[in-house]
């Protein structure tokens, strides 16, 4: 699906924009978010690093859902018409706190916890431009290169859900195969 293309000043707007809507969520939500329930953390210890574990915090929401962000009708003025509605979405995750639509399974707490490590090693900014790139690129959603990371991990975690991987190590592998795959250097 195509996307208008942005000047650099755009993209970089456009970024800037998305990291400040993930800050506002995170600040909006981590109030009301809670640790990991115990049960679901269990399940998912052997995956991630104990940091991590520790400091997520996830609010799991009933009568309300989590609206687009503000500047949407200023993508839509751009010619985007395949923004992702935030409303539709099982859960998002603003840097460690994730907030869900439903109720957690383990396969959509390992998904958003792969996000909250994405973040971790990228940084807020960092994350923000490559989520943007990463749109632009694919023209959707689903192609979204660290969604695709988040869903190849979790495809990994659903089918030997006892047979433990660091997702530290494999995000950093993948973002190592990306940074080179940018720079050319890939084969």
């Amino acid at each position: 699906m195509a996307v208008p293309p942005l000047s650099p000043g755009q993209l970089e707007q456009v970024s800037s924009q998305v990291a400040n809507y993930i800050q506002a969520q995170r600040q909006n939500y981590v109030t009301r978010a809670t640790a990991l329930p115990p049960t679901l953390r269990l399940v998912v210890n052997p995956f991630f690093r104990p940091d991590v574990l520790n400091t997520a915090r996830v609010a799991v929401l009933e009568s309300e859902r989590v609206g687009n962000p503000d500047f949407y009708p200023m993508l839509e003025g751009l010619g985007f018409t395949t923004s992702p509605n935030f409303a539709g979405m099982a859960a998002i995750t603003f840097n460690d706190v994730i907030v869900s639509h439903e109720a957690l399974t383990p396969s959509l707490l390992f998904h958003e916890l792969v996000h909250v490590e994405q973040y971790r090693q990228l940084g807020l900014d960092r994350f923000a431009e490559l989520y943007v790139k990463g749109f632009l690129e694919g023209g959707c959603y689903e192609e979204i290169p660290l969604e695709l990371n988040a869903y190849g991990l979790e495809g990994g975690f659903q089918k030997s859900p006892h047979r433990a991987f660091s997702v530290e190590e494999e995000v950093a592998a993948w973002l190592r195969e990306e940074d080179e795959d940018r720079m050319g250097f890939g084969g």
